[in-house]
């Protein structure tokens, strides 16, 4: 009854979620963007799977996937050989990516490279990063060092990189991060994090999303440099038009199989090394168990509703919007509208909502869920608009990326240290599997019918996405550093004042 409860609460909020962009993409279809009737049903039952999708899946990593990755990170903290723990990372690293669904998608979209070469490329990226994050943790490197040495490096190799591969790359860099993927590696952070006693410990419990969305850059860019491609051809995808609701359902029906067994595929390693871990360790009671197996089972029907929703419902909207607006005179409307998709669309991604309540736990509410959402969303409207911006005017990338990461990780200097992790966590957090299959559409659909290069224009919205929330995320903790140092100085005024009087009358 419980569970019903929770249940009935995430779903209110999904529906939160979801009903501001459901009600853009409306408005459009019947003003500006006209969608064919098989095209809209699609959306609108899709949107309906994702309110469900996100209301099952929050439950249950609340109940399963933070559970168990605190006490997986709490086991491998106490380990007493560090080669052990650093082994278990770099292979947890590798499973979760191989099984992150966003992953499969981007990789689809790639022309220039073979499926599983991109993929493994990016699962070897992660499992080596999450290995640098456990280390940096071990040996308290502030964060800051890590982002400034790595990005650096970045941005050297990027000169050496072909230029279809840049976009690619950092786009690669922000699927990595999506819903299985997120929630596991916060929590492992957590739970690395909690078994020290020293004042940077809850600082420390973000930052490792934001290491590992590194990996996946640096590895696709190296990727680019040493391997020869075939010829990087953009091949349009055809959307085929349904004349009914028949058509819709079973189009549906046709997904929802290959959905139930990706997700199985993506869960089923997770779940086997949690038994492993359970067999050696005993951590978790029989009672604790079974609320670690109701959680598993309700993230896997959360995540097959979500992802059979968004692929089917979300993805062939965003195309057709993207090619209407693209296509029309008015194609400067792309970048205001754009900008409005990208404000309301991260609040339907699930990791989000993950994010912002872990958040808003570890810091006791100091930095509470809604100052977060806030700043990801402008964010995204930022990313979403100069995106756009590159599609109609064919700006190189690199001219926004460069300058962008560059004020970031300036600031990194200047903002507490748990802002800083908060915001590069928000950056991989951000670009799910709403920007892949709906955003990266959109920007497709755009760029085709406004006669840009896709690989190079198009591509990279993902990078946009996963960039622009650096900034904002960060000037929120320069904006709370700074009141707390007027809070300071009024205390230490109405302490002065006090001493003043006392002496007077004294």
């Amino acid at each position: 009854m419980r569970h019903n409860g929770l249940l009935q609460e995430k779903v209110y909020e999904s529906i939160a979620s979801v009903l501001p962009i459901t009600a853009i993409v409306l408005l459009l279809s019947i003003s500006i963007s006209p969608l064919t009737t098989g095209t809209l049903t699609l959306f609108l039952f899709g949107a309906l799977l994702l309110v469900f999708g996100m209301g099952f899946f929050t439950l249950g990593v609340d109940m399963s996937m933070i559970p168990m990755g605190e006490g997986i990170g709490v086991q491998l903290s106490k380990a007493k050989k560090i080669i052990i723990p650093l082994l278990v990372c770099f292979v947890l690293g590798v499973i979760i990516t191989i099984a992150e669904p966003d992953l499969q998608v981007l990789a689809e979209q790639v022309p220039a490279i073979p499926n599983m070469t991109l993929i493994l490329t990016v699962a070897i990226g992660v499992g080596a990063f999450l290995l640098i994050a456990q280390l940096r943790m071990l040996l308290k490197i502030p964060l800051s060092y890590i982002l400034v040495f790595f990005y650096v490096l970045i941005f050297v190799l990027a000169f050496f990189a072909p230029a279809d591969f840049i976009p690619v790359s950092f786009d690669s860099g922000g699927v990595t991060t999506g819903p299985i993927t997120v929630p596991f590696i916060m929590a492992l952070g957590i739970g690395m994090a909690s078994v020290r006693s020293d004042k940077n410990s809850s600082s420390d419990s973000f930052g490792l999303t934001a290491i590992c969305s590194i990996g996946p850059i640096l590895s696709v860019m190296i990727l680019g440099i040493t391997y020869n491609p075939g010829d990087s051809v953009y091949t349009p995808v055809s959307l085929t038009e349904l004349n009914s609701t028949r058509a819709v359902a079973i189009e549906f029906a046709k997904a929802f199989p290959v959905y139930i067994e990706e997700v199985a595929v993506a869960l089923l390693p997770i779940a086997g090394l949690f038994m492993i871990f359970q067999c050696i360790f005993r951590r978790f009671h029989s009672r604790h168990l079974i609320k670690i197996i109701s959680g598993f089972l309700y993230s896997y029907i959360g995540l097959v509703l979500f992802l059979t929703g968004v692929n089917v419902g979300f993805m062939p909207a965003g195309q057709y919007i993207g090619a209407a607006l693209g296509g029309s005179s008015a194609n400067f409307l792309l970048i205001p509208i754009g900008m409005l998709i990208g404000y309301f669309i991260v609040k339907a991604e699930p990791a989000v909502q993950v994010l912002t309540k872990q958040v808003e736990d570890v810091t006791n509410g100091s930095i509470s869920q809604k100052s977060i959402s806030k700043s990801l969303s402008i964010g995204i409207a930022i990313a979403v608009g100069l995106g756009m911006l590159r599609i109609l005017t064919g700006i190189n990338i690199m001219w926004f990326l460069v300058p962008g990461y560059a004020i970031s990780l300036i600031m990194t200097f200047f903002v507490p240290q748990i802002f800083t992790g908060i915001a590069f966590d928000s950056g991989g957090v951000a670009s799910g599997p709403m920007t892949t299959t709906f955003l990266l559409p959109l920007a497709m659909g755009a760029c085709e019918a406004a006669g840009g290069n896709v690989l190079t224009d198009a591509f990279g919205m993902v990078a946009m996405v996963a960039m622009t929330p650096l900034f904002t995320i960060q000037m929120l903790g320069l904006m709370d550093k700074v009141r707390q140092q007027i809070r300071k100085r009024k205390q230490i005024e109405q302490l002065r004042d006090v001493e003043d009087t006392i002496v007077y009358f004294e």
